[in-house]
């Protein structure tokens, strides 16, 4: 098997949406809610999420990398720089810890039928060496800390198992709930 990361350019954003959006919903996400505000999306996609995200991939840093197996796009993961990411930069629940210009974590999706396959060991490491390619000094992630079985609508965040087997350490929590289970902040210094 052959696991490799990279960066989410134009080249590679039908990868991207094969991951996330499989069947090209219109309404779907696409992973834009932490990055634009809905007028931002309007005026980057003329009415469509998709071409704002495809414009957003345009960006001199892509806003994420995708994992493939043996070619195959398996794995999604937003990251980016705290400051780019307008959503947790307004966050009234989840503050900075300290002064570090942290990058940050906030989406992490596994392609359907690759699940329970080690897929997001893999996209986190990519995307930790994206963001030490990029300066980083270190990478938070903000995952909830499920009792029991994990809820899949809050995978997209990820849990604190996943992060620590990938050398990332709790740090602090938000005053961010998922379901009635506290978010963590979890950070992997580079």
């Amino acid at each position: 098997m052959e696991w490799t990361t990279h960066p989410v350019t134009p080249d590679r954003f039908e990868d991207f949406g094969d991951v996330i959006n499989p069947r090209r919903r219109q309404s779907h996400c696409w992973c834009l809610s932490h990055r634009l505000a809905a007028p931002q999306i309007e005026e980057l996609g003329e009415g469509s999420r998709e071409q704002a995200a495809r414009r957003l991939c345009e960006r001199d840093v892509p806003p994420g990398v995708v994992t493939y197996l043996d070619g195959t796009p398996v794995g999604w993961c937003n990251i980016g720089a705290r400051t780019d990411i307008p959503r947790l930069v307004r966050s009234t629940k989840i503050h900075p810890v300290d002064d570090v210009p942290v990058w940050s974590i906030i989406c992490v999706v596994v392609r359907s039928g690759h699940r329970k396959k080690g897929v997001t060991r893999h996209l986190i490491d990519g995307a930790v060496e994206f963001a030490a390619s990029h300066g980083a000094p270190a990478i938070e992630a903000y995952p909830v800390d499920p009792q029991g079985r994990m809820d899949l609508t809050m995978a997209f965040v990820g849990t604190r198992s996943m992060f620590e087997s990938a050398g990332f350490e709790v740090i602090g929590s938000t005053d961010a709930v998922a379901s009635k289970m506290p978010r963590l902040v979890m950070r992997r210094t580079l």
